[in-house]
This record gives structure tokens, C-alpha cells and sequence, in this order.
């Protein structure tokens, strides 16, 4: 069993951010043979082979250019990136550069399997179960994300579809559509963006359970975006379950949304009632052909390690207040609820440090203030 003040799960822009500002803040490496007497000491588990976090899973036609942006990571601004790049190279590039350059301690690839609780201590260490052995730490900051997790909706007939029938994460490029009778599921950006690219080659019919709502204009951080934060913290502190940003802001028009749009794609339809072999059972009780469903349905936050911990509200959400978890103040969630946008990960990063320096008295926690505004990121 190997020791640690603090563990980061996940190696994501939300776990980049608690990192360095766990490291900002008083906290050693983990895996120094001797950290130094008396300091707090951190280490960061990602499961994944190479840096990137979820961004080097993306499908490859996702280039820079259409993205809805990448926040630089704190204390280092990303290069200048073609827009034609794929994001799925550009970004895990970027943070491959950031973890050598703060030599950050991330042990990898290494799959968190459990977080329990070692005796009834409120306050007392917790073990963290992994592919790689146990760490016995103090704290846990949670920037797991949700990429490993997808919602796959279940209907009727569904295992009777003699068709292909693959998810957002499984997608890769519009060329293995040519020709195909394809339904797209979903009311999210992911949805729309690979709507939009398989019309191009096949014939689409786009199915969501609710009628998609798209805003006009610019999205606004100072007025759209704080009344946007301001909801989603409220259900998180009502510990209702968490849902995805977009469901709160709509969509916006978008250069690929309105080209979905003037090809006639963007012609939402009602989710159909069964799946048959050869196609579906539309709500009105007539047939379509299709020989591929696309499930864009989005994710979930993957936290299903923390279940020992007993963590969820009879809601079904996890309450918390900032980013720490309020019925176990030795879990942060970071990439979480309101900080599921890139930037909202670096400030929960940054927030979840500051609530452990402050927790475990690292030299540095009597100048967080200033350690705040010296690093806005």
C-alpha cells in the first residue's frame, strides 16, 4: 500500500487544474522517494495510456476550427493550433506538454476501481482501490469525467435490430455511412455536429425526446453563462442528478447546425416507440427503414468508484457545495455539475486545492487569496 495526502483521479483539464494548484499550494509529489518533512503530498491516477484525457478519444473529423472552444490551462496558454487540425491530436498534445513541463506526478494508465472509507471515522484515510494496488490518502479529488460512461437508451424490439448500432464515442468519420439509411438520437452538440457530417452521405432522420430549442445570437459568459451556473449549481446543491450543460443553454446556430439546416437535416422528429429489425416504430405508428442508430445521447459522470462511499442524495444527485461533496468533505468533484465547460474545470481545480490546503494546513494555505488572484485560471 503506497500513501498520499490527496489523490487526483483523472488526468483531464479539471484534473490538470487541481494539480497544479495542488502543487501551487504547499503539496509535493507523491512519488518523490523523500518529499520534503512535513509536506503534504498529492498523486494523480489516469486510467488512459497517454495524455489527453477524453479528447483523444474524439472522432476524427472534429477539428479545432469546430470545437466550442479550449481553455488554456492554468499558468501555461496553449500554442497557436491549425483549425484544421484534428482536436483529437491538437489537445492531447497541449496537455502532454503541461504535464512534463510542471512535472506533475501522474501514474498511468491506471483504473481507479473503488474508494472506501477505512473505518467510521468521518474524518479518517480513505483507500483508493486500483488496477495498480491501494493508496491509503486523505483525500480525494474526483476529476474522473464522463467519457467511460455513456447513456444508452433502451427500447423496445432493440435487440432484435438486424442493423449497426453504435454510440458518439464509437463514432469516427462519415465515410463508413455512404449510402445508409442512418437514425441519429440525441438533442446535444455531439448530436447535431455528426448529423450534420453523416447528411452529407446519407439519408438522416433525426429523433430526441424533446423538441430542441436553438438560441439566437452569440452565448454570452457575463449574462447566458452566469444564469446558466446559477442553475445547474442549484440542482447540485438540491442534490438532483446531474445533466448536461447544453440541456440547460440550448444550441446555439453554428456553422455546422446551420448547414444541417439548409440540407434539410435539422427536421427533428418525435422519438419513435420500438425498434424492429429492419427499422423503427415512429410515434405515429408508421415504419422507417434504417439500417444504423446512432445513440448521440451523451454521458454521465462516471463516479461509479465512489458508490462505497454512499455519496448520492435520495434525489439521486450528489450534493455539494463549491466542489466539495457535503455528506464527505474528503471528496472534491471537479468537471462536475457547473464545472463541466473547460473553464468551469480549471476553477473547480483551483477550488478544490484551495479547500485541501486550507483542510490539510499546507504552508501556502495563508496566502490562498493571493495565490487566486496571481493565477485567475
Amino acid at each position: 500500500m503506497r500513501s498520499a495526502t490527496v489523490a487526483v483521479i483523472g488526468a483531464g483539464q479539471a484534473g490538470l487544474s487541481a494539480a497544479i494548484h495542488l502543487q501551487r499550494t504547499g503539496f509535493v509529489s507523491a512519488l518523490d522517494a523523500e518529499p520534503a518533512p512535513g509536506a503534504p503530498t498529492y498523486v494523480v491516477l489516469d486510467a488512459a495510456a497517454t495524455p489527453g484525457g477524453a479528447w483523444q478519444h474524439r472522432w476524427e473529423s472534429l477539428r479545432i476550427a469546430t470545437v466550442n472552444g479550449i481553455f488554456d490551462l492554468p499558468g501555461m496558454p496553449k500554442p497557436e493550433l491549425d483549425p484544421e487540425e484534428p482536436s483529437r491530436d491538437a489537445v492531447p498534445r497541449y496537455f502532454a506538454d503541461y504535464e512534463r513541463r510542471f512535472h506533475l506526478p501522474i501514474l498511468r494508465p491506471v483504473t481507479v476501481t473503488a474508494v472506501r472509507a477505512l473505518d467510521d471515522d468521518p474524518d479518517g484515510p480513505l483507500l483508493v482501490e486500483t488496477s495498480s494496488g491501494t493508496w491509503r490518502v486523505r483525500g480525494v479529488v474526483n476529476a474522473s469525467g464522463t467519457w467511460t460512461n455513456p447513456v444508452l437508451p433502451r427500447y423496445p424490439g432493440q435487440e432484435t435490430f438486424l442493423g449497426r448500432q453504435l454510440h458518439t464515442r464509437d463514432y469516427r468519420d462519415l465515410s463508413e455511412f455512404a449510402g445508409h439509411r442512418v437514425a441519429v438520437v440525441g438533442g446535444g452538440i455531439s448530436a447535431v455536429q455528426q448529423l450534420e457530417e453523416i447528411s452529407r452521405v446519407a439519408w438522416t432522420a433525426w429523433y430526441t425526446r424533446r423538441e430542441p430549442v436553438f438560441f439566437e445570437g452569440d452565448f454570452d459568459p457575463e449574462t447566458t453563462g452566469r444564469d446558466t451556473i446559477s442553475r445547474v449549481v442549484a440542482d447540485v446543491e438540491a442534490g438532483l442528478p446531474s445533466r448536461s450543460i447544453v440541456s440547460y443553454t440550448g444550441l446555439g446556430w453554428s456553422p455546422y447546425a446551420l448547414a444541417a439546416r439548409d440540407r434539410g437535416a435539422l427536421e427533428r422528429r418525435p422519438m419513435f416507440t420500438a425498434i424492429e429489425p429492419h427499422g423503427v416504430r415512429e410515434a405515429d405508428g408508421t415504419f422507417t427503414s434504417v439500417d444504423t442508430i446512432l445513440w448521440a445521447t451523451g454521458f454521465r459522470p462516471d463516479v461509479r468508484h465512489l458508490d462505497p462511499l454512499d455519496l448520492r442524495d435520495p434525489a439521486g444527485g450528489i450534493r455539494m457545495r463549491g466542489t466539495t461533496v457535503v455528506v464527505d468533505p474528503r471528496i472534491q468533484l471537479v468537471g462536475f455539475g457547473p464545472s463541466q465547460s473547460t473553464v468551469g474545470a480549471n476553477r473547480a481545480g483551483r477550488a478544490a486545492a484551495t479547500a485541501f490546503a486550507r483542510r490539510f494546513g499546507t504552508s501556502a494555505g495563508r496566502t490562498l487569496a493571493t495565490v487566486s488572484s496571481d493565477h485567475p485560471g
